[in-house]
């Protein structure tokens, strides 16, 4: 790992070797505390109200009941089939759950700890190379990114894909810096990891890593390739072990894999979680996304549209001008000089999650991009803190002869300023789209353009008058300016409900439904509405009486939310699955492993919530997976372990269909009279990918009717016993 230590002097002839360290200044450390207990008090701000995604806190539930459905990740305690994502994320918030017990503080713990993790381990890694002030900036910039904060406070995997993300950077950095191998080799466990948590996207950083091991680390040209090809090693074994394990179990023994086409976590990683992603319904390989996008539509363009930029896009504009201007004054350096493998490290970072997120065909969701804001940060820090050395003395290289140093009068002059000014004007056209929508923004508008009017003139007052003084104070309200509108949106995130399956952080400034509805669109205020689908996290599961506040409507667009199309209805046709329907399948539940058979995971994972038993989602989250079969279902019945189904009045498709006319032709019929004495609260089971994918603008919320859908002979609640099996 890093150390914390001053920036090294470096020289041509150096290479990586460090002067000896000196003292941090005083400020340092307070500095770093006060950020870390910021960024924990926006992460953790009134946590026991937190609802999560509904889909993942069933899954993280289910585990607490069966360890066969811990280590596979089933969103049901009976292990019927998968989340669509690998387990590791779910393992972590499971243990916490299981340690202290299953709730919403629970589950939001682990998150909010690898979110504040993640801002310690880039100041660490930042200050060893660029000193102790481009640090701080870089932590405070994390820390503030809007869509970070809203994600950090949610159940989806990914702020734990960060944390490992940036493991894999500190080994990465140490391994150059030393020419060792284990370091390499850990960073590269350390991103089978991350891969373990949500696929091929931890594998957008790669590329980098491997550049910048070729290029910088100390050693012969053979020794580098030796160690990567080692590590490469270390990377497959720790991304694949738990994808070879389950594909080598029999499928009679183990869940089915949500998400894939033929039942395989290989089927999963290349198609759905893989080249779906990125070519969307033009992929050939696996189950490919339909093109559903909740942040505006593919383009280079998509991360300043105006449901993507105030989530990400604040700190672009700089970042982007730093490491071109940091790369070309480092451009005459040794091969391994630290600074410079450092600006390719985290510039790579920010390129091609850019690229990827940009151009991405397939499912894509806001809080994906939180992955680019360790980039973005450490750019702001380390570029800011090299454009404003050059600024002062005329080139970032150390050692550099005078005469080339007065060469690059442009570096020290224009640069820094015209990057400040730049990302101050995009800051203002942010907060210019939500103008009207809280005093906090007026205020954060107007300190944006009055902090970075004082730090251009200031920066340029100073630079021609040599006064040190009132460039440093210029300097520091440019990190003003950068971080006001950010900030602005972080409070926000922190003190507003947040919709759990589709986080983002602000004012409502499109639909988020680019991909479905033709990009974004006027301010509606629908990407901060509440609501998980799920019941409220304040308590465990208990399935009687009532559902609780936040319970009892499906989730409103989840992670996978409208990636595929297809797949039957059984379970939707607007037939309500109410609290009265679930005590009284509780009461005739006869020993039976399953409560109830649904459609899809939405459905599921609601109703496991409520009841606090396993739930059996037949087609995945959307209904096109095949796992329900005829045999399947039929041994099912025969054994005892299932007896409730709903199915639909459409009947759906494909196998569903077919299983559902099987359904309606032997089942019996439960009649809502059966057990609606009144009003209750309902969750809909209705869901059918459109529903699924618009239900991101819609607020999830406990809904009251007099009674339940009429069950009828065309579709509802149906029980099948041994006998009715021929």
């Amino acid at each position: 790992m890093t150390t914390l230590a001053p920036p090294p002097t470096s020289s041509p002839s150096s290479g990586h070797r460090a002067a000896p360290p000196t003292e941090d200044p005083r400020w340092t450390r307070p500095a770093l505390w006060a950020i870390l207990l910021a960024a924990t008090a926006l992460y953790a701000w009134n946590i026991t109200s937190i609802s999560g995604n509904s889909f993942y806190n069933a899954a993280v539930y289910s585990g607490t009941k069966s360890w066969k459905a811990f280590f596979f990740g089933a969103l049901d305690s009976g292990s019927f089939i998968t989340v669509d994502k690998p387990p590791l994320a779910l393992w972590v918030m499971g243990l916490s759950a299981r340690a202290f017990g299953f709730g919403t503080w629970q589950l939001a713990l682990p998150m909010v700890a690898v979110g504040t993790g993640s801002v310690a381990l880039l100041h660490r890694m930042v200050k060893r190379d660029f000193g102790p002030v481009a640090a701080t900036v870089a932590a405070l910039a994390l820390a503030l990114t809007p869509i970070t904060v809203a994600i950090n406070r949610d159940t989806n995997p990914d702020p734990i894909l960060v944390f490992l993300m940036l493991l894999g950077a500190a080994g990465l950095f140490k391994a150059v810096r030393t020419g060792r191998l284990m370091p390499l080799v850990w960073s590269a466990v350390a991103i089978g990891f991350a891969f373990n948590t949500k696929m091929m996207q931890a594998y957008v950083v790669l590329p980098a890593f491997f550049l910048v091991h070729l290029w910088a680390a100390r050693g012969s040209l053979g020794r580098r390739i030796r160690h990567l090809a080692v590590a490469t090693v270390a990377l497959v074994v720790s991304s694949a072990w738990w994808m070879v394990v389950v594909d080598l179990i029999p499928a009679s023994s183990r869940p089915y894999i949500g998400g894939s086409t033929d039942n395989t976590v290989w089927d999963l990683v290349i198609g759905y979680n893989g080249f779906g992603r990125i070519f969307g319904a033009g992929s050939s390989a696996g189950s490919a996304g339909n093109g559903a996008s909740f942040g505006g539509s593919a383009g280079v363009y998509r991360l300043f549209n105006e449901i993507m930029g105030g989530q990400i896009s604040w700190l672009i504009p700089f970042a982007a001008i730093a490491l071109i201007a940091g790369l070309v004054l480092r451009g005459r350096a040794p091969r391994t000089d630290a600074e410079r493998a450092a600006l390719m490290l985290w510039g790579g970072w920010f390129v091609l999650h850019y690229l990827t997120f940009a151009l991405a065909e397939g499912t894509f969701h806001p809080y994906y991009v939180t992955a680019m804001a360790p980039g973005i940060a450490a750019l702001a820090g380390a570029g800011g803190v090299t454009l404003y050395r050059a600024f002062r003395e005329g080139s970032a290289a150390r050692g550099a002869p005078p005469a080339r140093a007065g060469s690059r009068a442009w570096g020290k002059v224009w640069v820094l300023p015209a990057a400040v000014a730049a990302s101050a004007a995009w800051a203002i056209v942010l907060l210019q789209r939500v103008s009207g929508s809280g005093t906090l923004y007026t205020v954060a508008e107007i300190t944006v353009g009055v902090a970075g009017t004082v730090a251009v003139l200031g920066l340029l007052a100073g630079r021609f008058t040599r006064r040190d003084r009132l460039m440093g104070f210029a300097a520091l309200a440019a990190v003003v300016a950068l971080l006001a509108g950010p900030a602005a949106y972080s409070v926000s995130a922190a003190t507003s409900a947040t919709n759990g399956t589709n986080p983002t952080a602000g004012p409502g400034t499109g639909d988020g439904m680019g991909g479905m509805g033709g990009g974004p669109g006027g301010a509606s205020g629908s990407s901060r509405t509440s609501g998980t689908g799920g019941r409220s996290m304040g308590e465990p599961p208990s399935g009687g009486g009532s559902a609780p506040s936040g319970s009892g409507t499906r989730p409103s667009g989840s992670e996978t939310g409208g990636d595929r199309t297809g797949g039957g209805q059984m379970g939707g046709g607007g037939t309500q699955v109410s609290s009265a329907m679930i005590t009284y399948l509780k009461k005739h539940q006869d020993g039976a492993t399953w409560l109830l058979a649904v459609a899809t995971d939405q459905t599921a994972s609601s109703i496991i919530l409520e009841s606090g038993q396993p739930v059996i989602s037949m087609g995945g989250w959307s209904g096109s997976d095949n796992a329900m079969t005829f045999a399947k279902l039929k041994s099912l019945v025969t054994s005892g372990k299932l007896h409730y189904i709903i199915v639909s009045s459409d009947g759906g498709q494909g196998t569903n269909s077919e299983i559902a006319t099987w359904v309606k032709a032997h089942g019996t019929a439960v009649k809502s009279s059966a057990y609606d004495s009144g009003s209750s609260s309902t969750t809909s089971s209705s869901t059918s990918s459109t529903s699924s994918t618009s239900s991101t603008s819609s607020t999830s919320s406990t809904s009251s009717t007099s009674s339940t859908s009429s069950t009828s002979s065309t579709g509802g609640l149906y029980r099948l016993d041994a006998s009715d099996v021929g």
